[in-house]
């Protein structure tokens, strides 16, 4: 796959993450010529299992191998080949067929268009690929679990930033992947792309039985059953693993297919590494291979001529007696990649051109990729159709234009950034902690996960960047890496407003408990209070009432404060100034209502009525109402989410022995916003008096009183 282009060296960084059965590798190029009966794989022969006439088979068989490296070295000669005249250039658009093509026996890359193609973006040596304009490219890859979902994403960018024509993406997932990666797609929205899945469970039992040391496990064989996986019209396709980086356009591997003959049937490279050739150290045993073995980070799969030449019994067939001397597929590995930070500090005389690569592609904007593809009919996507057409009915001339704007904006979301592990408790009592927060806030993980044991789920803010500054920051935090139960939701920025409402809906809806208890990130929760919300469900009988218990919220001015461990401290610390009732100096009326004259002295839960502004910290159902995403920003998003409650009926009960403070920080963004511009100050009076009217017509006559309290207020 690599090649010279006037002296600058034009490649496709690729890896491999998954291990095909090593006897596997001199197969792949000249399967078409054996027929489906057991045969020796290995070129290193069994010793005691050699039968009469094995070296005469291992002689064929080093010759076979031995004119299958000739045609790859022929192949790489003449991907690097310059054009001979202007006239071997591929016109744009250039019609090479399509996905649906059929192959001749006779091969299909006899021209000297086809000839050119070369792998390389340099724009003094680029060709057209000869890969029709609108034709859709095929990809497939086998991704699990919560750190292979992230690597792929920056695969998936550096594939989109190139391409020029459609794709359609086939991801072999566990239930972890599927769920990641179906929400990533959904709300990235990229044009002419399209994604399916394929349950990874269902295809377990089909190499579960071969035995492997292979770090990938039984994920790192299923390669071996996409003939039977995959659509069974489709007829080739692009393997990749997941920690792969492409630095051309992907469909300058997919002309490649162009250039198979006769029986050829899949297409791979030769390994890069001195490793699989035996020598590097004394009694060094790689995997039996001639030579270095073939890599399968990257594979073209002619999927309809494998299914002819009966592939999965061929596989089977050759596998079962490859493993009676093998006795376990072992490990390989290949070129550069990056699927560890070590990897980062390997000797190449490119590495520096390859981590700058890599990294570019990882801190890379996605939203830059949601790029049409003009000139090809794509099918409709409705979401992206009922979108826009929302969004035309906004009128672009209201001053609030960019604030209702908001609310429809499709926010690319990435679940589960990192590994995530926890069930809940069989009791029915757990309680998930929910926040959200951008990287101004970091800081404060550390501090909350020492004061709240229980889940967490939280939405994070940020920008592509940013979020490998946070993956770097969690990866180097004791604290935050021996936590498995907390769920890290990244909401990649986009627009003007900091999304406040849907960060905490993204939030809410990967809560996996019965209860959540709905906090702001720069709070800090008492010591113990998850253990008491969750006695307070069981006292309170939470599970056959709608009920919102309020945590009494209390702040300080002191960036070192010595946290209260009990209620007496607490109202020892009030008394001396040095905590305060919440937003007791600026905005009383957001919790007046919890009545903190009555929390000193009580012993038992009480109940308190809803009030205009009220805005406390809650324990509520996990089913309770999401918050309105019509406010962004700073100002009124809680006070809208306790209306709805009140106006669901839900009653308002003070836990007497609860409470949480707010630690001291610099003003955000917004709030500084609405400080300093009167127009955000006039749209979100606006805002709030459309959602008052909503809640009329959606609550009738019961809601009228929202609009007096707030005229009273």
């Amino acid at each position: 796959m690599l090649g010279m282009c006037r002296g600058r060296r034009k490649f496709l960084a690729a890896s491999l993450a998954l291990l095909f059965i090593p006897a596997l590798t001199w197969l792949y190029l000249s399967v078409g010529s054996f027929q489906v009966k057991p045969l020796p794989l290995s070129p290193l022969e069994a010793q005691s299992s050699t039968p009469v006439g094995g070296a005469g088979e291992r002689q064929a068989l080093e010759l076979r191998v031995r004119a299958v490296e000739e045609e790859n070295r022929a192949l790489r000669r003449e991907l690097s080949r310059p054009p001979r005249s202007p006239s071997a250039r591929l016109p744009s658009g250039g019609h090479r067929g399509n996905q649906n093509r059929t192959h001749s026996e006779e091969g299909t890359g006899d021209n000297e268009g086809q000839k050119a193609a070369a792998v390389g973006n340099s724009s003094d040596c680029v060709h057209q690929p000869a890969v029709d304009k609108c034709e859709t490219i095929h990809v497939a890859i086998v991704c699990a679990g919560y750190n292979a979902s992230r690597d792929v994403v920056t695969l998936v960018k550096s594939v989109l930033f190139h391409r020029r024509n459609p794709l359609h993406f086939h991801f072999i997932t566990d239930s972890i992947a599927q769920q990641i990666l179906s929400s990533l797609f959904h709300t990235w929205m990229v044009p002419a792309v399209r994604v399916d899945f394929y349950d990874a469970d269902e295809l377990k039992s089909e190499v579960s039985w071969i035995p492997n040391k292979h770090y990938s496990g039984i994920y790192g064989l299923m390669k071996l059953v996409l003939t039977k996986t995959l659509p069974s019209d489709l007829q080739r396709v692009i393997v990749l693993d997941t920690d792969i980086t492409f630095a051309t356009d992907i469909a300058e591997l997919w002309a490649v297919f162009h250039k198979f003959k006769g029986q050829q049937v899949l297409g791979l490279v030769e390994n890069q590494s001195d490793w699989y050739l035996g020598n590097l150290w004394k009694n060094h045993r790689p995997w039996p291979a001639l030579g270095r073995g073939f890599n399968t980070g990257v594979i073209l799969l002619l999927l309809d001529r494998l299914r002819k030449l009966r592939w999965e019994q061929m596989w089977r067939l050759t596998a079962e007696r490859e493993l009676m001397s093998m006795l376990s597929t072992s490990l390989a590995d290949q070129v550069i990649h990056w699927n560890s930070p070590k990897k980062l500090r390997v000797k190449n005389k490119h590495v520096e051109f390859f981590r700058n690569l890599y990294l570019t592609f990882l801190e890379y904007d996605g939203n830059l990729l949601r790029r049409e593809l003009f000139g090809c009919p794509s099918e409709a996507d409705h979401n992206s159709e009922n979108l826009q057409k929302t969004l035309s009915e906004l009128d672009e001339d209201d001053p609030c234009y960019e604030f209702r704007r908001e609310r429809f904006t499709v926010h690319r979301t990435h679940l589960y950034f990192l590994h995530y592990e926890y069930e809940p408790s069989s009791d029915s009592t757990d309680v998930t902690l929910v926040a959200q927060l951008s990287m101004d806030r970091l800081q404060m993980l550390e501090a909350i996960c020492k004061h709240w044991e229980g889940p967490i789920s939280l939405a994070l803010y940020l920008s592509d960047a940013e979020a490998q500054q946070f993956l770097r920051y969690a990866q180097g935090s004791e604290v935050l890496m021996s936590r498995g139960n907390v769920g890290y939701h990244i909401v990649y920025k986009e627009g003007q407003f900091y999304p406040v409402n849907l960060l905490r809906n993204v939030a809410m809806r990967q809560v996996n408990t019965p209860y959540m208890f709905l906090s702001d990130i720069d709070f800090l929760p008492m010591y113990g209070l998850y253990e008491y919300l969750r006695k307070s469900v069981v006292q309170l009988e939470m599970a056959n009432t709608k009920k919102a218990l309020v945590v009494p919220a209390f702040e300080t001015l002191r960036y070192r404060l010595s946290y209260p461990k009990s209620k007496a401290e607490l109202l020892s610390q009030l008394d001396m100034g040095t905590l305060f009732t919440f937003r007791y100096h600026v905005w009383t009326k957001g919790h007046a209502p919890t009545n903190f004259a009555k929390w000193r002295t009580a012993t038992t839960p009480y109940r308190v009525q809803w009030e205009a502004d009220f805005e406390p910290y809650v324990m509520v159902r996990r089913d309770s109402p999401e918050y309105d995403r019509r406010f962004v920003g700073f100002g009124w998003n809680k006070v809208a989410h306790i209306m709805e409650l009140d106006a669901q009926e839900y009653e308002f009960v003070v836990l007497p022995n609860a409470y949480m403070i707010h630690m001291p920080h610099a003003p955000s963004f917004d709030i500084t916003k609405f400080r300093s511009n009167k127009q955000y100050r006039v749209c979100l009076k606006t805002l709030k008096e459309e959602f008052q009217q909503n809640m009329s017509r959606r609550y009738g006559f019961a809601a009228l009183k929202y609009m007096t309290a707030e005229n009273n207020s």
